[in-house]
């Protein structure tokens, strides 16, 4: 674990939302807890304790409570966005390295430090304040093309979580639906939809969503 990352409070960058996000998160060197949030509509938005979910119609919850984003794919932006990228730029709230986050398979279980269990669910789908926050032209579908768009997961086991913390997985379904791979049939590759209901550890509405043959806007 390279960095564990909370939310520095401001206003939404997309003009066309109101309130505040949590998007832009800063490394923090104490140990952080982590518990499973609730639901959307009931819960406290993050499972990091001290980090903060603004939209809570679309993010956080049981099933979004962490997001995780590798170093080595920051390092990647940096070079194609020519700037530096600080661990939690992305709103991730673990930044991770030696871990192909990417090519996690859905239902993946990873044990982090001394107690916590975290599992993999869906990927990261990009928003219009992920765009606004980046403020790069044509951002959603740059990213999306590039398929490497880190992993939200939910809380198995409560536990504490520092920078320097081991990642290691404990478990892997054999269906072998991949994080990126979910990604691409939800976003550019409709055709793909059919192969990820291979995965019985999917969310029910990311099901629905992929036996209905719907994608997510990147407009």
């Amino acid at each position: 674990m390279l960095s564990v990352n909370l939310a520095r409070v401001r206003p939404n960058p997309d003009k066309r939302e109101v309130g505040l996000t949590g998007i832009d998160k800063l490394p923090t060197t104490e140990p952080v807890l982590v518990r499973a949030p609730g639901t959307k509509r009931d819960g406290v938005g993050s499972g990091l304790v001290g980090d903060m979910v603004g939209d809570r119609l679309n993010h956080g919850g049981d099933a979004q409570a962490v997001y995780a984003y590798a170093r080595e794919d920051l390092d990647h932006w940096e070079s194609v966005l020519g700037r530096t990228l600080a661990g939690g730029v992305f709103g991730e709230n673990l930044t991770t390295t030696g871990i192909d986050v990417n090519a996690a398979v859905i239902g993946e279980r990873w044990a982090i430090g001394d107690e916590l269990e975290l599992a993999v669910t869906v990927p990261r789908i990009p928003c219009g304040t992920f765009r606004a926050w980046i403020a790069e032209r044509g951002w959603l579908r740059t990213f999306a093309r590039a398929a490497m768009p880190g992993t939200y997961l939910s809380v198995v086991r409560p536990g504490l979580v520092r920078a320097g913390d081991p990642i290691t997985v404990v478990h892997r379904p054999s269906h072998g639906v991949t994080v990126a791979q979910v990604f691409r049939a939800l976003t550019l590759e409709p055709e793909l939809l059919s192969s990820i209901l291979a995965a019985d550890e999917l969310l029910e509405e990311t099901k629905e969503r992929a036996r209905a043959g719907r994608t997510f806007s990147l407009d």
